[in-house]
């Protein structure tokens, strides 16, 4: 009876091993099929993964490096911006803009995709795989672009042409304004950034946008100007020379044409702007420190003062004006009114309720000026 007890539980011992021995062997089985599965994936990028929607599964590193440079750097090298502003056509190549796909960092991201996770895990994502899709992200410098833009704008724009006043022996005859017109260089900028920012670079058409540009000064604003408010003109003939008399004339022209509206301040040195050779402005004498110098310009005081006079007979205030440290030959004793740009200058404010025309001109060697204005509202 003993022995027979001691044999059943021999036999349960060894079946017990017996099962073991089975299940270890399935296991190892089930393992290595597993383990064998994964491997083959080691060197390759993950089922469902993709960027931008191409899909990598199944390639290796360098394959899919190879398909994803292809596609975007023909991309970036071989299309253009074009745009099209009042009829003229303009270009700007992708490749001016420095553009550049984060690729390489991409690439190690899809390879990478998996590869740290347990054997289980590993083949459920093998075996059932979800789509992994990577963007790409895309910089470039800026700067190429906003120049192109900047380069348009200077040729498409139109400046605004002010309405004008003819002075006839009849009265007055008003030449209207003009609208001009600028490039919208915000939306412009904006569209064309939007673009490339979406990560569409293929061959775009852009027509810029104009916008109307009006002018200070129109029309119906001078219908009011009935008379002349102001006058005053000196004589520089016989004692000037002619690079004096040539530099009169050109500051005399410079402020002929002005309108002044109500409440704004005229300033000789921002009407006349820097005396430069480009201008035509030549040397000639100017008092500095209580002495005569040969100066760019010298002369144009006379212009200052002969202005500064015809504001003082139309009864409106000056400014700002200083007078010169000698006498001048073309007014009575401080009477004068210096300029140097840059330092002194000479300013009046128009207190009317109507715009102000300044007629400037030059004639027989006299320098002649004459405020016009509504009759009614003389200070």
């Amino acid at each position: 009876m003993e022995s027979s007890i001691k044999s059943s539980k021999g036999n349960y011992i060894f079946g017990i091993i017996g099962a073991l021995v089975i299940l270890a062997s399935v296991l190892s089985g089930y393992i290595t099929y597993h383990y064998s599965e994964i491997k083959y994936w080691d060197k390759l990028i993950y089922p469902g993964v993709t960027v931008e929607g191409i899909n990598l599964s199944g390639k290796t590193k360098d394959q899919a490096a190879l398909i994803i440079k292809q596609i975007y750097s023909d991309k970036i090298s071989n299309n253009k911006i074009n745009i099209t502003a009042v009829d003229k056509k303009y270009t700007l190549d992708y490749s001016k803009i420095s553009p550049k796909y984060n690729l390489n960092q991409v690439i190690d991201q899809v390879y990478a995709y998996g590869k740290n996770l347990n054997l289980f895990s590993k083949y459920t994502i093998i075996k059932s795989p979800k789509t992994m899709n990577y963007k790409l992200k895309f910089s470039y410098d800026i700067n190429p672009i906003k120049s192109t833009i900047d380069s348009i704008e200077q040729d498409v724009n139109k400046q605004p042409i002010n309405a004008s006043l003819e002075v006839m022996s009849d009265g007055f005859n008003i030449i209207p304004e003009q609208n001009g017109s600028k490039l919208d260089k915000e939306k412009l900028e904006k569209d064309i950034l939007a673009q490339i920012d979406s990560g569409m670079l293929d061959n775009v058409e852009f027509k810029a946008s104009m916008l109307v540009s009006e002018p200070r000064i129109k029309g119906s604003m001078l219908k009011g100007i009935d008379s002349r408010i102001g006058e005053f003109s000196t004589s520089f003939g016989g004692i000037s020379s002619s690079e004096r008399a040539n530099n009169i004339s050109i500051a005399t022209k410079s402020i002929n044409g002005t309108v002044l509206l109500p409440g704004e301040e005229f300033s000789f040195n921002g009407v006349v702007g820097e005396r430069t050779e480009d201008k035509g402005y030549e040397a000639a004498p100017v008092i500095v420190d209580n002495k005569l110098e040969s100066g760019l310009g010298g002369g144009i005081c006379q212009v200052s003062t002969t202005l500064y006079n015809a504001v003082n007979n139309a009864g409106l205030p000056s400014i700002e004006r200083t007078h010169h440290t000698l006498p001048v030959h073309y007014v009575e004793s401080g009477m004068d009114a210096t300029v140097d740009y840059g330092n002194i200058d000479y300013k009046f404010k128009n207190t009317l309720n109507s715009p102000i025309y300044i007629e400037a001109y030059t004639s027989a060697g006299n320098v002649v000026f004459n405020l016009y204005s509504n009759s009614t509202e003389r200070n």
